[in-house]
């Protein structure tokens, strides 16, 4: 796959999955909605600022994010490796907000528990037809 069409395949996922460090070292992940916004080589997701995933990108920002689709018979997986830091500037807050949000966030745009996370991919492998490869940003 090439850049181009790494990134097309990833705008078509609804869902990622997202990685952090913990405090002794060991990964751990959840699965996140689809980026909200992606800008170049960044990733931009809503989450709550009281999260332990908050926490954690606060204290070590290295990331892990991993897009994929399964199919009868191919597979299809795409893992981007940077840092991801979390933002609480009103004006990306604004940009990334979506109508619906105040399901999680009661207070709207300015409510104290809504943050962005931006990713910043370093590097990308792709898996695709029991084959791997790096593919450069």
């Amino acid at each position: 796959m090439t850049k181009e069409q790494v990134f097309e395949f990833v705008k078509k996922q609804k869902t990622a999955i997202i990685s952090s460090v913990d405090s002794e070292g060991f990964p751990n992940t959840k699965a996140m909605l689809s980026p909200r916004k992606i800008d170049g080589n960044d990733f931009y997701f809503s989450t709550n600022t009281s999260s332990m995933r908050v926490a954690q990108y606060n204290a070590d920002e290295k990331a892990c994010i991993y897009f994929y689709k399964r199919g009868l018979f191919s597979y299809v997986g795409v893992m981007f490796v940077g840092t991801m830091q979390v933002l609480t500037e009103q004006s990306i807050k604004d940009e990334i907000w979506h109508a619906g949000d105040t399901m999680f966030y009661k207070e709207g745009k300015t409510d104290p528990d809504y943050c962005i996370l931006k990713f910043s991919a370093l590097r990308c492998r792709v898996y695709k037809d029991l084959k791997t490869a790096w593919i450069d940003l």
